[in-house]
């Protein structure tokens, strides 16, 4: 490793270590400055009860020294605290049941979905203005527009509760196949559009239409040549586009009943559930870091060309 990649590799790091600082800062200010708290929604609680469990949970003191106990405890211990609604579990604990979840679905979508994209938007590419390629792009257009739990629903009342075909949960296996079709038709739909313009580009590049002249054959210029080249923007997408599956499950684990870190967090926010919101913020935070970091790296391993400036 020389001196420019590794300090390119220092400023990413520094500059990922400001990102997740100025997300603990904002998310910690506004989320108390929310009006209520987590303990006003108990029933049959005296205001001498709160002061007791304000007091055991440290709610009491000032906010500017919660906030720097809280720094504290995450720099010098990854300590997130312990769950105000789900007593005697740890915020971690939480998350790391809930990630197993949600990791197996983030997994499976993305690849489904960068599979799915990469062959759609080659064969619409090569099949410029044809009908396929008008058909792949109107699907990719109508599912790139269509949030995530609109898509949800809508697989839920079609498939769930008008066909039947599913579960409407995800306590079987089976019951994940609808929200991992969820997950994945967006990233899919854009890396199919990404993945055709990327590859149209490629086409109509000079070398390729040398290799043309020379006598290749049609299928060694699209898979020799064309489709490597044309997944460069595809690889750059790739690792945000994890983290996107991952965070983005939060509504949709919400809208199937799945008990991944998606339900937990909806569930917190509704609960003032301090700890764990700031827990699952950090660590949600920390993997879309990471995973841009990681895609980074991927694009410069596909093309040799790039320079860590």
């Amino acid at each position: 490793m020389n001196a420019k990649t590794l300090g390119y590799f220092l400023k990413r790091i520094g500059l990922a270590i400001l990102t997740v600082w100025v997300v603990i800062t904002v998310t910690f200010f506004v989320m108390h400055a929310v009006p209520g708290g987590p303990f006003l929604a108990e029933k049959a609680v005296s205001k001498e009860v709160q002061a007791t469990l304000e007091a055991k949970y440290g709610l009491d003191k000032p906010l500017i020294v919660q906030y720097g106990t809280y720094l504290k405890d995450i720099v010098t211990k990854f300590d997130f605290g312990f769950s105000l609604k789900q007593r005697g579990r740890t915020v971690t604990g939480i998350i790391s049941d809930g990630m197993k979840t949600s990791a197996v679905l983030g997994i499976i979508a993305a690849v489904i979905a960068l599979i799915n994209g990469v062959v759609l938007g080659a064969i619409a590419s090569i099949n410029r203005n044809k009908l396929i390629d008008r058909v792949i792009m109107v699907f990719t257009t109508a599912f790139v527009s269509m949030p995530s739990f609109i898509m949800g629903t809508l697989l839920l009342l079609v498939f769930s509760e008008k066909l039947r075909w599913f579960p409407a949960n995800g306590e079987t296996w089976v019951g994940y196949i609808l929200p991992v079709v969820t997950l994945s038709l967006y990233p899919m739909s854009y890396i199919t559009r990404l993945m055709r313009s990327s590859m149209l580009d490629v086409l109509g590049q000079d070398y390729i239409r040398t290799a043309k002249a020379k006598g290749v054959s049609y299928p060694k210029i699209i898979f020799g040549h064309a489709l490597k080249n044309s997944m460069i923007p595809v690889i750059t997408y790739f690792g945000p586009m994890l983290a996107y599956i991952v965070t983005g499950s939060l509504v949709v684990e919400k809208i199937f009943n799945i008990p991944g870190i998606g339900r937990a967090f909806v569930n917190s926010i509704s609960g003032r559930d301090y700890p764990l919101i700031m827990g699952t913020t950090i660590i949600l935070a920390g993997l879309i870091v990471i995973m841009n970091l990681i895609g980074d790296i991927m694009y410069k391993v596909v093309d040799p060309r790039v320079s860590f400036d």
